[in-house]
């Protein structure tokens, strides 16, 4: 029906303006001798309103009529002028009154950097340091600017069905500059076609503006403090009425906005924002994103021929700070065993099939765009409503498409452009949510793998104290779907995993003599083990295997990673090096039992630790062994391979 609506009206303003336009033509064509300028509507003889900031798209009218014109002529003249400003000004001039922008022109078009003059720098630093990029800059930016079209070039040449489903947008914001979300809004209406697109959710996550509920100017005004006139107006008003105003106006039928009562996370509120979808097809997407053209076709064809494609967008990114956007290089998403997401490498047959606009398989999805089929998504078991905030849940949903019949691709012929912010709105300790749900997805979906995400978080598998929450559901929902195994899913999506089968204790690694140390794999260049007074984090993380071998460093996922323990037999010093290029087994093999001395298999020396005039007072040495113990913090309860 909003569809309808949609087309009925912009087919009323076409046939005004057209009407306009003929009755004009004549009417000039009509007209004897010369060409004097009537007055614009508002009798200024200049031509009327210019229009809402269209980057200088639509210029003042000039509506020539002779002096010998009728009457008739010029009521009409000024009559039809006066409705085609009425038209404008509904259309594209409600920006103004927010202070924003249209119009394809402008400051950024093309994607290109935009600058400040320095004096506005100063003023942007609040706004840049509260949400992550710079909000004044953006306000400066039109909301319809062009930006560059990245795909290969066959896709410009590609040919989609002609029946496609339509599709609900949903965006999800929280403490969101309005001219970003807006901009998002305009990118993909300008974008998407018209037929496809039947509605556009926003969700707004119970927006507080940093402040519990009190804006900027309420508090201000608590302590009888008059703000400054160039004070930006209150983000969190903007949010409300002005954002609701604008959008019923600007797109009336077509745009809902669903608020959440108190903050979900973005997880739960991509949920809500389901409920509200009505289409066949849904998006998600954060609300800091512009679309390039022809995005859409692609996705909805893939759906259409497999509803259990969850399609990813590829992305580009807009830089924070000077809303630039740069390419990206085609890629699957993938993820590290702390389930943290990242660009990988597309898979070898990707480029042994030498065809850079083919879909890309890939084993997860970064998060901030994914296009699946609505009841397919429901079907599926949607988010893990049980997580928290955000991280994870894009890790989650990869694995369980996978696992349970459906499949999760990267489409290169359609492209939106991100902002990465460098400030999160939801949670100063984003990690703690992460590390939460980290464990939810594991004691799911990962089977006897999951002791890889323990060892990667240096959690205990026991009494580690995260309260990840009941899991009874959706390991029901697992059971229902009758979903692979994890190693199915190593082996048959994800090959370049590294898996850590053969660890036996894992943590950070004390000495007897200084047990507030811990070693410490220090500068990467040195390649020499040190000490280093105990945080427990990457640099920290020791592992000895069921070879004998002790690694040392964060874990990676499809590339090199941790370092072992080496006696090269010459230095004093403890050496990491690459094990796999470590020819002589025994210079790598250490001989340890918790609580015991550590003997390395080649020399006999044993690593211990000796004053020094050294930072923290010690240093990391092999010498004979003096009878130094040391502890490794967690024990696995049994090796995957033994």
């Amino acid at each position: 029906m909003a569809f309808v609506f949609r087309r009925w009206r912009m087919l009323l303003v076409l046939n005004v303006l057209a009407v306009a336009g003929f009755v004009t033509f004549w009417a000039k064509c009509n007209t004897r001798g010369g060409g004097r300028r009537a007055a614009g509507p508002d009798g200024d003889g200049g031509g009327g309103a210019g229009g809402g900031g269209g980057g200088g798209l639509r210029q003042p009218r000039s509506n020539g009529t002779a002096p010998g014109a009728g009457l008739a002529h010029e009521v009409l003249l000024r009559r039809l002028g006066s409705l085609e400003d009425v038209v404008y000004r509904q259309l594209n001039g409600l920006s103004k009154s927010l202070g924003l922008i249209e119009g394809f022109g402008g400051r950024g078009r093309g994607g290109l950097p935009a600058t400040l003059a320095p004096a506005e720098e100063n003023e942007a630093k609040h706004l840049r340091d509260k949400y992550g990029y710079n909000a004044y800059l953006s306000d400066k930016i039109s909301l319809d600017r062009s930006i560059p079209d990245h795909r290969p070039s066959k896709c410009r040449k590609a040919s989609y069905p002609r029946e496609l489903p339509q599709m609900s947008l949903i965006f999800i914001f929280v403490n969101e500059a309005l001219s970003v979300i807006l901009r998002s809004v305009h990118s993909a209406v300008n974008h998407t076609p018209a037929h496809l697109l039947k509605e556009i959710i926003l969700v707004d996550d119970n927006s507080d503006d940093g402040h519990g509920g009190r804006s900027d100017v309420s508090m201000m005004m608590s302590v009888s403090v008059t703000p400054p006139p160039s004070l930006p107006r209150v983000p969190l008003e903007q949010l409300k009425g002005p954002l609701e105003d604008y959008v019923n106006k600007r797109y009336p039928g077509l745009v809902k906005i669903v608020r959440n009562q108190k903050r979900e996370g973005l997880i739960r509120a991509r949920i809500e924002g389901w409920k509200a979808a009505t289409a066949e097809v849904t998006g998600f997407f954060d609300a800091h994103v512009e679309f390039t053209p022809s995005w859409a076709e692609p996705v909805l064809a893939r759906i259409k021929e497999d509803r259990r494609r969850i399609i990813l967008p590829s992305i580009d990114n807009i830089r924070h700070d000077t809303l630039e956007l740069e390419r990206y290089e085609n890629s699957a998403h993938g993820y590290n065993w702390e389930l943290w997401c990242m660009y990988i490498n597309p898979p070898r047959q990707w480029w042994d099939e030498g065809d850079t606009s083919a879909p890309i398989r890939t084993p997860a999805m970064i998060g901030c765009s994914f296009v699946v089929h609505r009841v397919y998504f429901g079907e599926l078991g949607l988010l893990d409503p049980g997580m928290d905030v955000y991280g994870g849940e894009n890790i989650e949903l990869g694995i369980r498409v996978w696992l349970c019949g459906g499949s999760m691709e990267v489409l290169p012929c359609s492209r939106v452009a991100h902002i990465a912010r460098v400030k999160k709105p939801y949670h100063s300790n984003i990690a703690f949510h992460t590390r939460r749900n980290a464990l939810r997805v594991a004691e799911v979906w990962m089977d006897e793998y999951k002791t890889n995400v323990y060892l990667a978080w240096n959690i205990p598998m026991e009494n580690h104290g995260v309260d990840y929450g009941d899991i009874s559901e959706r390991l029901a929902l697992r059971r229902a779907l009758q979903c692979r195994s994890f190693e199915w899913y190593l082996d048959n999506v994800y090959p370049e995993m590294r898996r850590y089968n053969t660890t036996i204790h894992y943590g950070e690694i004390r000495n007897s003599v200084a047990s507030h140390l811990c070693m410490d794999q220090g500068a990467k260049e040195n390649h020499t083990a040190t000490l280093h007074p105990c945080h427990g984090w990457g640099p920290q993380l020791g592992r000895y295997t069921t070879e004998g071998q002790l690694y040392l460093g964060p874990l990676g996922s499809t590339g090199e990673d941790t370092r072992c323990l080496v006696d090269d037999q010459t230095s004093r010093l403890p050496q990491l090096r690459h094990c796999d290029k470590v020819s002589n087994v025994k210079q790598k093999t250490w001989l340890f039992s918790q609580n015991e001395s550590m003997v390395n298999g080649a020399s006999g020396r044993c690593l211990e630790v000796v004053p020094a005039n050294v930072n923290f007072g010690h240093l990391l040495v092999l010498q004979p062994c003096t009878g130094q113990r040391w502890a490794i913090k967690n024990t696995m309860r049994q090796p995957l391979v033994t």
